[in-house]
Formats: C-alpha cells, sequence, structure tokens
C-alpha cells in the first residue's frame, strides 16, 4: 500500500508525468486536448497520467462543460521539499565531519 508520499515519487519518476507538470506549472491551466497534443501520446494516455498527478496531489482539475481544464499544484511538491530539506541538512553535516577528519590528517 503506497502513502501520499510514495504517490508523489511515483508520480515524479516517470518522464512523461513530469514533462505534463513541468509544462502546467510553466504554461498554466489547460485541457486534456492541448496536453495530448503536446505530449505526442495518445488522450487515453495523457488521462492516466492526469489521474496518477491527480492522486499524488500535484495537479488540480475543474469542468467547463465537457472539456476538462487542468493546471499545476505547486503545494503537492511540499513533502518532496521537506524530505530534501532533512537529507540536504544530514549531508551538510557529513561533509562537514569529513573537512574536518581531512584537516586533522593534514596537520
Amino acid at each position: 500500500m503506497q502513502t501520499g508520499f510514495d504517490n508523489l515519487f511515483t508520480a515524479l519518476s516517470d518522464p512523461t508525468r513530469r514533462g505534463i507538470f513541468e509544462q502546467l506549472a510553466r504554461d498554466g491551466e489547460q485541457t486534456v486536448r492541448a496536453l495530448t497534443d503536446r505530449a505526442g501520446i495518445s488522450q487515453p494516455a495523457v488521462s492516466k497520467h492526469l489521474g496518477i498527478l491527480r492522486q499524488a496531489g500535484l495537479v488540480r482539475h475543474r469542468r467547463a462543460g465537457r472539456e476538462a481544464h487542468y493546471s499545476a499544484e505547486p503545494k503537492g511538491l511540499a513533502p518532496l521539499v521537506d524530505w530534501m530539506g532533512l537529507y540536504g541538512a544530514f549531508w551538510n553535516k557529513r561533509f562537514d565531519q569529513l573537512e574536518s577528519l581531512l584537516n586533522r590528517m593534514d596537520q
């Protein structure tokens, strides 16, 4: 069973989904048709990718008549940013310890 955090990593692990998310983040709200035209894959495939991105909290959608409009949800990246901050601090501490050890070895 995947957690929300796992869903985020799963969603971003696919280059097509990353491309769709980046396109929405860069260009703003778009229809499924526009996303399909730019992705170079079938509409059902784009819809499936959008479903995975929605489940991960990375996109939101709204209906306007028969069309679905999608937009990026940058707040969905918050768990990834938090995770990177945690491990960034860990590795900074490790590098500081290594630098200290190397300095002592040089003396």
